[in-house]
């Protein structure tokens, strides 16, 4: 039996549709996600991909179409509603304030307080304690809590943004093209993150149009094409061959690799 049919779905979308006017952005699209596993949304642009994970987090209302959290389910109005549901996002263009420190950025709308003389005051001292303990638990040494953002590589920024999700709750944390803009070594951390996140539980739905990055950390990929799915497959029973000519494109490069002797 396969192990994942042992263990129930965190979040089911089932036969999600989604239209705007004539135009169909998702054509009855239908998966599981599961505890601890990394799901590969995989697809070139115009698959569908962004348009799934805006309807999976709460930005916009399917047409068509249940999404199903922890087997109830789900009419989220906003992104507010599947935060609470524990669906987080972690989008490619990171909301972080440069200037500000790691710290204040890690609990931007979170502040913890305490209370001298009956009054609320920020609780500077356990924020930096938790932003430490938290960042180094995901392999990074800040010079100290109060260091820049800005002053963090995109690879250690996106760590902190992935920290961040499941420091607060996250269940289920979507990633949006994590690795698109970054170098091999702040790739290789961001990966190694993701499989540090998996471990404690958290399922990750890991939407990338690299083949070979969600090989590297992927237990199951789904095949977005032109807003309809071409199934998924596990780990070990697809080739990267086969991932990449499942993606629109994918014959097409393959093709003119193989003519450019394999520059591509």
């Amino acid at each position: 039996m396969n192990a994942q049919t042992e263990k129930k779905p965190i979040i089911e979308m089932h036969n999600i549709r989604k239209t705007y006017g004539p135009v169909i952005a998702l054509a009855g699209v239908s998966i599981k996600i599961y505890p601890g596993e990394c799901h590969c949304l995989l697809g070139d642009n115009g698959a569908g991909k962004s348009t799934f994970i805006k309807t999976m987090s709460g930005v916009v209302k399917p047409t068509e179409g249940d999404i199903i959290v922890g087997g109830n389910v789900q009419n989220f109005e906003n992104p507010r509603d599947a935060m609470e549901a524990g669906i987080a996002t972690v989008h490619q263009h990171l909301a972080m304030i440069p200037l500000m420190s790691v710290s204040r950025n890690f609990f931007l709308g979170n502040e913890p307080t305490k209370k001298i003389a009956g009054i609320q005051f920020y609780d500077r001292e356990k924020a930096d304690h938790e932003t430490m303990e938290a960042m180094r638990k995901m392999g990074i040494n800040l010079r100290g809590p109060d260091q820049a953002v800005g002053t963090l590589s995109g690879g250690e920024r996106q760590t902190v943004a992935i920290s961040r999700a499941v420091h607060f709750g996250a269940k289920v944390l979507i990633l949006d093209e994590p690795t698109s803009a970054l170098g091999v070594r702040q790739t290789s951390n961001v990966l190694a993150t993701i499989d540090k996140v998996r471990k404690e539980g958290v399922a990750v739905v890991f939407i990338t149009h690299n083949v070979r990055h969600a090989l590297a950390v992927g237990d199951r990929f789904t095949v977005l094409n032109r807003g309809t799915t071409h199934g998924t497959a596990e780990r070990g029973g697809i080739t990267p061959e086969a991932l990449q000519d499942l993606m629109a494109g994918g014959q097409e490069l393959a093709s003119l690799e193989g003519s450019l002797g394999g520059t591509v």
